[in-house]
């Protein structure tokens, strides 16, 4: 079943999550929709790898909103046996004394151009175990810290036996945030005794030789988004599966820090954005962090309508995204069509949704991502006043979306405070708030919206992927000067900056909105068609080009892999 894959050497990409079908809930958010990107890339180019992640058979959550924007949460059940193949392979791990077996399926991943990725879900729902251990694997990022570090043991150590178990030969183990970075004490352990007269050394493990064969990419400049474990429920959980004392070498003596274990692993380490680089070199300094900043998938996040303009105008875009650059010599008619095809399809699928009629000839500004504080979903709702007085003048309409953690108990008032705001505004300036914001809608609003907003407490932006999609789409981003936005924003051209780059300029944030919003955005659109959609080709050809997945992993295969 897997000798087609297993004959050839891999780079193992491990992570929490993965969002390889749209489908399926094995997604939170940016981190598995980009996982899934990669690998969607990987096999568009025939790269030589293999996903290892969680089955989530439960999901994230479900998203349910009540009419004053009451989030609640319900499991997202999928079953694996409908999409993927159970391998007959088994291994297991030492969790709190007791043996937790884990099975796998294959999820075979084809790329748009007839390659094909093993994506290996892992599962503990086997018979064998308990009903506590058996359900390990069924939320993604459920539970307390103790449900949590099992998991991260299970991906790390777990995913490294299991590739082992079904035969497969990996030269590089690319770790996908630090989730995963148990897999170096895993590997410590495999090369410890490579040798008899090694067997009794202190210094037996061959640490060099691990970092040869490890890289890792961290994601978040926010501290608390990086996992610490206390010791004693390290030793109470992982028990000898674990060399603590090794461990505590490269993790700190005062916790397990899952960054600083994979930092210390990893002979290769990168952000994901430039400026994310030089953020994190200030949050770890010592080591070498380089930058390969983020794309996104082109066929997967297209709309339909575009696509079908690219595939006669400039046929193999797809594959070769630098093709982009000659968008100029599609018509203005048969863009702008295209766009508005687009459109009536997400004002559809919201009349069907909410019973809310938007209007096509209105501009629609789009919002949507994991509704948490950095994040300011508020800051364009700042001055009500002011924000009226602009609709008043350019009448245009907004979309919001996006999931709070179910603990997150300040992103949860966030939504009930946007749904406030829709009702007080509704007369001059139409809210509406997607529920269970997902890769499907993500699709539909992208594609539709007009002008994509990004407003995120400066540096705490990695590296905004949502606002490649919409580039790549011909979508004008209107965003705060971080992550990825710093590198794309030709300012007029692809879009418009809120703000400058420092944070100090954070406070001022809301002013500068409004200024662009007003004087810039808006006039455009309705007064400068021609303009408008000039700076659509623009968003395609200078950042559809680069701002791709495409591009992304071939920089990882010649920095990263080889």
């Amino acid at each position: 079943m897997l000798d087609h894959f297993t004959h050839t050497p891999r780079v193992a990409y491990l992570s929490m999550e993965i969002a390889f079908h749209e489908d399926l809930p094995t997604y939170s958010g940016g981190l598995g929709v980009l996982a899934g990107d990669s690998m969607l890339s990987a096999a568009d180019l025939d790269l030589p790898m293999v996903g290892v992640t969680l089955v989530s058979r439960e999901g994230y959550f479900r998203q349910h909103l009540d009419s004053d924007g009451c989030q609640t949460e319900s499991p997202e059940t999928w079953d694996p046996s409908q999409y993927a193949t159970r391998l007959p392979a088994k291994t297991s791990i030492q969790l709190q004394g007791e043996t937790v077996w884990i099975g796998a399926w294959l999820y075979e991943l084809k790329g748009h151009m007839n390659g094909c990725i093993p994506i290996i879900l892992l599962d503990t729902f086997v018979e064998g175990n308990s009903a506590d251990n058996q359900a390990l694997t069924h939320h993604l990022y459920g539970g307390d810290a103790r449900y949590r570090l099992k998991q991260e043991a299970l991906l790390g150590i777990g995913g490294e036996r299991m590739l082992r178990a079904l035969g497969f030969t990996i030269f590089r183990y690319h770790m996908n945030e630090g989730h995963s970075a148990l897999l170096i004490s895993e590997l410590l352990k495999q090369y410890r005794f490579s040798s008899e007269n090694m067997r009794n050394s202190e210094h037996s493990s061959d640490i060099p030789r691990v970092k040869r064969l490890c890289c890792f990419t961290t994601h978040t400049p926010v501290d608390a988004g990086h996992d610490r474990f206390d010791y004693a429920m390290v030793e109470a959980v992982l028990g000898e599966e674990v060399d603590l004392n090794t461990v505590k070498k490269l993790a700190g003596s005062e916790c397990l820090n899952m960054t600083q274990l994979a930092l210390n692993g990893s002979q290769y380490i990168n952000g994901v954005a430039k400026k994310h680089a030089d953020v994190s070199r200030d949050m770890f300094p010592g080591y070498r962090i380089h930058a390969i900043t983020n794309g996104v998938h082109p066929h997967r996040w297209v709309s339909p309508s575009l696509a079908e303009v690219l595939d006669t105008y400039l046929p193999g875009w797809c594959h070769e995204p630098e093709l982009l650059r000659n968008v100029d010599g599609i018509p203005n008619d048969a863009l702008w069509q295209a766009h508005q095809l687009a459109k009536k399809s997400l004002i559809s699928h919201i009349q069907e949704q909410q019973k809310t009629t938007l209007q096509l000839e209105l501009p629609i500004l789009g919002f949507a991502r994991r509704m948490t504080s950095y994040k300011r979903a508020d800051l364009l709702f700042s001055d009500i006043d002011r924000l009226v007085q602009i609709a008043e003048r350019y009448p245009f309409q907004i979309v919001l979306g996006g999931k709070a953690h179910p603990q997150d108990h300040e992103g949860k008032h966030l939504i009930q405070q946007l749904h406030i705001v829709a009702k007080t505004v509704k007369n001059v300036l139409p809210v509406v708030f997607l529920e269970n914001y997902d890769i499907a809608q993500a699709r539909q609003l992208i594609g539709g919206c007009d002008i994509w907003l990004n407003t995120p407490l400066r540096p705490y932006e990695a590296s905004g992927t949502s606002g490649m999609k919409a580039s790549i789409n011909g979508i004008a981003n209107l965003s705060v000067l971080d992550g990825w936005w710093i590198e794309g924003c030709v300012e007029g051209k692809t879009g418009w900056a809120i703000g400058g780059v420092s944070p100090s300029e954070n406070g001022n944030d809301a002013l500068s909105l409004y200024q662009k919003l007003e004087q810039q955005v808006l006039p455009m659109y309705y007064d400068r068609k021609l303009d408008w959609v000039q700076m659509m080709k623009t968003c395609i050809q200078k950042n559809g080009t680069y701002f791709n997945s495409h591009r992304m992993m071939r920089r990882y295969v010649c920095e990263a892999y080889l």
